[in-house]
């Protein structure tokens, strides 16, 4: 069952740690890596297709990328799962982040199919991630950490995804 918007950010801020910007105080790598090689191997099954990754970014809260290709979507436009060091958060997105405001934004346009949509986040639900809507991600942070030095207008997506260095 998706969290609601109340519960999301309770999450957020739960997981906000302003002494570990990278990553948490019991932070587990390869747990972190077999878990992600996981969801690449699930998205693969799923879209029937092989699907890039990018994994163990340095210097960013964000753990990895899974592209599913746009050949295999429905739409046309590939999809790109960020998956963040922290709290097995992940977040959905038509094309690349900040592509779309979001993905309601993505099906409104025709870039991303509801059933592609819902085939990605079955897979994050059923892998143990918690799906946040880019929307969300992109509001203002509200955390204590100072991360005025990596963005003018920090989001809970800087905090969560982005380059802390």
């Amino acid at each position: 069952m998706a969290m609601r918007e109340t519960e999301l950010l309770a999450l957020l801020r739960e997981l906000d740690d302003p002494e570990r910007l990278e990553w948490p105080l019991h932070y587990d790598r390869v747990a972190t890596g077999l878990a992600f090689s996981g969801l690449v191997a699930r998205l693969e099954a799923d879209f029937g297709t092989s699907c890039e990754s990018e994994r163990d970014t340095q210097d960013s809260s964000e753990y990895g990328r899974v592209h599913v290709p746009a050949d295999a979507t429905v739409c046309g436009t590939r999809i790109v799962v960020c998956v963040s060091k922290f709290g097995s958060l992940a977040e959905v997105c038509a094309d690349n982040p900040g592509a779309f405001l979001g993905t309601d934004e993505a099906r409104e346009e025709g870039a991303l199919d509801p059933s592609d949509l819902a085939t990605v986040e079955r897979a994050l639900a059923e892998l143990g991630y918690v799906s946040v809507p880019e929307e969300l991600l992109e509001s203002d942070y509200e955390g204590s950490s100072a991360l005025e030095s990596f963005a003018r207008r920090p989001t809970w997506w800087t905090r969560f995804f982005g380059t802390v260095w």
